[in-house]
């Protein structure tokens, strides 16, 4: 494929071959003479140019209706080999949605959400347009804050209204020079740059690997800061609950001990897991039985469990009143919008249960049940998956890249919307689908889903496990907790 690729290149670069990205004009190609960048000089334009343009059909597909467990999507086609995409005014209707976060199905239309977003629309507005420290702290927005701090069990909570913001804008509020970042090596974008704009040193140990951590804290504390070998000011450990394009869960516990051993702190984004996993849905914490206290800092976001948008920092009272004078996304952020705030506090009394009915936690055991099902039914059929088995994201591994856009397309031919992953997203021989699982999900829905899946599996070749479990009907029912009556 490099050479044939590579062969394009060169006819796009003597004008055999009709170029549609953006070129250098011929005084930025002479390089050595005009000091100029080269537009395109790594690999991962190369697979932009040659591979992800044959199956970018397979992102950014219109949707045209509410993305709950169905939704509609917009046909396009392209005259041009995916350069450029037009609308056919025809829709897609009922797809299986299987790409949304959407794991407690807050995604909805429902009636008694709807009624009390409409009120307090009508009481605050749609927008605030103006910060929390000037005239945008509104009455819901601290009544949010303290019911997240209800939910999480600990002692202060700050909203902001982006999740990725909330990892990007505080990082570099609580770290910066002299100070030792040690992240995970899968985190997600947004704790990569936070940690960037921080200042502070940052080293990456291998994916959950207590071994690599604790390695990695030894040699901070024995060495110091570079040249200097004074002490560091801070070490900060970053960690995920689910890693979002894994499935895995953060090995906490172990995580805990090496952090109290070498006098660590930890930062805890929850932003898969909140809701999404432990019997009450209150994440990892609980998943594993730990005090949430003993987490230094958590984050977490709106824009998955709770059907809405925004993110979160909780933890101690002193932690909280600091971010709010010094965070960029506090000081300068607009605060979010009431209806927003609405919908969230709504979603967390319903899995709190204070809203006086079971609905939340069925949600959370529906979700739980799900999971467990799509995994088992995948394993059995000689799929390989990575992640969890409590975990709602199922990564289902395609390997190669050619199989990305075969897969989706027959995926959606079938009526069943998916998102597919491949190179820079992940190394270039793990391209993979990712499947996420809704509370939402009806068993009817699944079963197509698996249904699609076993034929296209066969059909496309990408069964790969040698190892197939055998059929098990116990565990697709079953949870680590029950529903209280």
């Amino acid at each position: 494929m490099d050479i044939t690729e590579k062969k394009r290149d060169f006819l796009r670069a003597v004008g055999f071959e009709k170029c549609h990205q953006a070129q250098e004009r011929e005084e930025q190609k002479y390089l050595v003479l005009q000091d100029f960048v080269p537009l395109y000089q790594d690999f991962e334009n190369f697979y932009k140019r040659n591979l992800y343009t044959r199956v970018r059909d397979n992102w950014n597909r219109p949707i045209c209706s509410l993305p709950g467990p169905v939704f509609d999507i917009m046909e396009r086609v392209s005259d041009d080999y995916n350069w450029t995409f037009r609308l056919t005014g025809r829709t897609i209707e009922n797809v299986i949605n299987m790409g949304s976060y959407n794991y407690l199905g807050f995604a909805e239309n429902n009636v008694d959400f709807l009624k009390t977003v409409a009120e307090e629309t009508r009481q605050y507005g749609v927008g605030v347009c103006s910060t929390r420290q000037e005239l945008g702290n509104l009455s819901i927005h601290e009544k949010l804050e303290r019911l997240v701090a209800e939910f999480l069990g600990v002692e202060s909570a700050m909203a902001f209204g982006m999740g990725f913001a909330t990892n990007s804008m505080n990082i570099p509020a609580l770290v910066g020079k002299g100070c030792l970042i040690l992240s995970d090596e899968l985190n997600h974008t947004s704790l990569i740059l936070g940690a960037r704009l921080s200042g502070a040193t940052i080293r990456v140990f291998k994916h959950n690997n207590m071994q690599s951590l604790e390695k990695m804290l030894k040699e901070a504390i024995c060495s110091g800061q570079p040249r200097t070998h004074r002490a560091w000011k801070k070490i900060l450990i970053m960690v995920e609950g689910i890693y979002s394009m894994e499935g895995s869960l953060v090995r906490l516990p172990e995580i805990l001990v090496l952090k109290k051993k070498y006098k660590a702190y930890l930062y805890l984004d929850e932003a898969h897991s909140i809701g999404a996993v432990g019997p009450t849905g209150r994440g990892v914490t609980e998943h594993f039985g730990v005090d949430p206290n003993e987490v230094d800092v958590l984050m977490g976001t709106f824009t998955k469990s709770f059907g809405a948008a925004g993110g979160y920092i909780a933890g101690k009272k002193e932690l909280v009143d600091y971010l709010r004078s010094h965070s960029h996304s506090a000081v300068y952020a607009t605060a979010m919008s009431p209806p927003v705030v609405e919908q969230i506090i709504r979603a967390i009394k319903c899995i709190m249960g204070v809203d006086g009915t079971t609905e939340g936690q069925r949600r959370v055991r529906q979700l739980a049940e799900n999971t467990r099902y799509l995994r088992s039914r995948l394993k059995e059929m000689g799929f390989i998956i990575y992640g969890n088995q409590d975990s709602p994201v199922v990564p289902l591994l395609l390997y190669l890249p050619g199989k990305v856009g075969a897969f989706s397309r027959a995926m959606l031919k079938r009526k069943i919307g998916v998102v597919v992953v491949g190179f820079p997203a992940t190394p270039i021989t793990e391209a993979r689908a990712r499947f996420c699982v809704s509370a939402a999900h009806t068993r009817e829905m699944l079963d197509k889903v698996l249904q699609s899946l076993d034929e296209l599996g066969d059909y496309i070749k990408v069964k790969f496990s040698r190892h197939r479990s055998s059929y098990r009907p116990e565990l697709y029912d079953e949870t680590d907790f029950e529903l209280d009556s």
